[in-house]
C-alpha cells in the first residue's frame, strides 16, 4: 500500500471539497508539490481564483508551496502585485489608468516594494481565513493559526496566531526541530513513507530517524 495518487484531483471519494492541489494548479509562477491540500465546499479547483490575488506574470514573483501542506478554506496569499509605491506622498497608482497619467512614471518606485517570492514549507498546516503578505518564508512543520495575518517569516516547527501573527510557542525543543529538519521525512520515497507512517506520526524521534536508516 503506497497511499493515495498525488496526481488525483480528488483523493477522497464522496468527498469533493478536498483536492490536490498539484494536478489543479497549471500556472507556471506557482510551484506545490505531492500531497498538499487545499479545503473548500466550493471546490479546491478554485484555489488560484480564490486564494492566490495580485499575482501578475509581469511582476515575476513565485508562490512556492511544499509537500504535504494542509490549507484550510479561505487561506489567501496576497502577492507583490498589490504592493503600490510608497516613497512619494501619494501612494495611489496614476498610471495604471492611463489617458497621460502613465507619463514621467519611474518603475522603479514600484519595483522598490517587492518583497520576492512567497515561500511555504513541507508539513505545513495553514487555519482557515489566514492571510499570507508578499514575500514571506513560513518554515517547514509550522502551523499558523486560524484568520492569523502574516507578515513576517515563520520559523520550522513554529505556531504563530494573531494579527500581524507571532509566534506562539515552538512545536519542540531546538534539538529535536533539528533532528527533524535532518530527517526530512516528506522528501522520502513514497514506499519507504507509508511503511513508518506511525513513525511519522508519532513523536519518537530515535525511531523517525532508525527508519530514515531504512532502504
Amino acid at each position: 500500500m503506497h497511499g493515495p495518487d498525488p496526481l488525483d484531483p480528488h483523493p477522497m471519494q464522496g468527498f469533493p471539497r478536498v483536492g490536490f492541489l498539484k494536478p489543479l494548479v497549471t500556472r507556471p509562477n506557482i510551484e506545490i508539490g505531492d500531497y498538499t491540500y487545499y479545503d473548500d465546499p466550493d471546490g479546491p479547483e478554485h484555489f488560484v481564483r480564490k486564494c492566490v490575488l495580485h499575482h501578475y506574470d509581469f511582476v515575476g514573483d513565485r508562490l512556492v508551496i511544499g509537500r504535504f501542506c494542509a490549507l484550510a478554506c479561505g487561506v489567501t496569499f496576497i502577492m507583490n502585485g498589490a504592493n503600490h509605491p510608497t516613497g512619494g506622498f501619494s501612494t495611489y497608482p496614476f498610471n495604471i489608468f492611463g489617458d497621460g497619467w502613465e507619463h514621467g512614471f519611474d518603475p522603479k518606485t514600484w519595483q522598490d516594494e517587492m518583497r520576492g517570492d512567497t515561500t511555504v514549507g513541507n508539513d505545513v498546516w495553514i487555519g482557515m481565513d489566514s492571510t499570507i503578505l508578499p514575500g514571506v518564508t513560513i518554515g517547514d512543520g509550522a502551523i499558523v493559526a486560524a484568520k492569523s495575518v502574516v507578515s513576517a517569516d515563520v520559523p520550522p516547527y513554529a505556531v504563530v496566531a494573531g494579527n500581524p501573527a507571532r509566534v506562539v510557542r515552538m512545536r519542540f525543543d531546538d534539538d529535536t526541530i533539528g533532528r527533524l529538519l535532518a530527517v526530512a521525512w516528506w522528501n522520502w520515497p513514497v514506499e519507504r513513507l507509508s511503511r513508518h507512517l506511525d513513525a511519522i506520526r508519532g513523536a519518537d524521534i530515535d525511531r523517525l530517524e532508525a527508519a530514515a536508516r531504512t532502504v
